[in-house]
């Protein structure tokens, strides 16, 4: 009797073994998900709804605008969710409607880099006319990153907000030559891209078909790459729902009335739904930044088209 017993007890060890490590097995097959949430920290709005991300356990990563008014209660939120990887979110526009941000380095250390009332720039048109000198940009975007590791938060990479710092092979030199200095990743806004990340944006979508294409976009993602797709997301407040959106015809309607708060709340559902949710480790494993770079020598960094 005693020996069918140990018997039995090796078979289920050995059964629980086998499925651990056929879990593991399948899960290393599956394609990687790279979920950024960008601009983190531009208000309490996006601040709560990367909270409300970070509450569900799942790993993503998440880009920080050190340059935004509301930065301090983002460093506080994220501190306590090691599931989140931070990012600078490189800043040198301010796009909306009388809510304006301008440089860490303030207005006169960095006087090319402002308009005639202190501002960043409104789009990326405006900033590559502004006639911005380069050592002023290298300056300014330095005074982020050191605010961002100073803030406590652990920094994995960098990005550039509305893609500026990778606009020009004179910037995205300079963006690399930040990553270098300060020992970070890169991460993309386009297919010029530094770890051979997949591409995808979910900002143009329409409202109505947004969650839907996400949906389908992350049942059928490249098994061969890491797959990265930017989000933008807000919780519903009087404050997000008032930001008119200076460069995009898309985030305001017909009338002139925002739509950008509605896009951003879509783009939050979306993430919590019971769809999206139910296909972590089935469809996709997801990882976030500090995990796609771990064993990863980012002392030189080479950018690559991605097709």
């Amino acid at each position: 009797m005693k020996k069918n017993f140990m018997f039995f007890v090796f078979m289920l060890a050995g059964f629980g073994l086998a499925s651990t490590t056929s879990a593991q097995d399948t899960n290393s097959r599956l394609p990687q998900l790279l979920l950024r949430l960008d601009d983190i920290g531009m208000n309490h709005s996006v601040n709560m709804a990367a909270q409300k991300m970070a509450e569900t356990g799942m790993p993503f990563s998440a880009s920080v605008q050190f340059a935004c008014p509301w930065y301090q209660e983002a460093v506080e939120i994220l501190k306590k969710y090691p599931n989140v990887s931070v990012g600078v979110h490189l800043t040198l526009t301010s796009e909306w409607k009388n809510y304006r941000w301008g440089p860490v380095t303030g207005r006169t250390a960095v006087p090319s880099l402002v308009d005639t009332v202190g501002y960043f720039p409104q789009s990326t048109r405006a900033f590559s006319k502004s006639g911005y000198k380069l050592d002023e940009v290298e300056e300014e975007l330095s005074a982020q990153i050191e605010r961002a590791l100073r803030s406590g938060l652990k920094i994995t990479y960098i990005d550039p907000h509305m893609g500026v710092a990778l606009s020009t092979p004179e910037l995205r030199a300079l963006t690399e030559k930040l990553a270098r200095k300060y020992k970070l990743g890169i991460s993309t806004l386009s297919s010029v891209t530094y770890f051979g990340e997949t591409y995808k944006e979910m900002w143009g979508e329409p409202v109505a078909t947004k969650k839907a294409a996400f949906l389908e976009y992350v049942s059928h993602l490249n098994p061969d790459k890491p797959n990265l797709v930017v989000i933008h997301t807000a919780t519903p407040s009087p404050e997000m729902d008032a930001l008119y959106d200076m460069n995009s015809k898309m985030m305001n309607d017909k009338d002139g009335k925002p739509l950008s708060s509605i896009h951003r709340q879509t783009e939050l559902n979306m993430l919590l739904s019971p769809e999206f949710r139910s296909m972590v480790g089935k469809k996709f494993q997801l990882i976030n930044y500090q995990q796609l770079l771990s064993g990863k020598d980012i002392s030189v960094l080479k950018a690559s088209l991605v097709e």
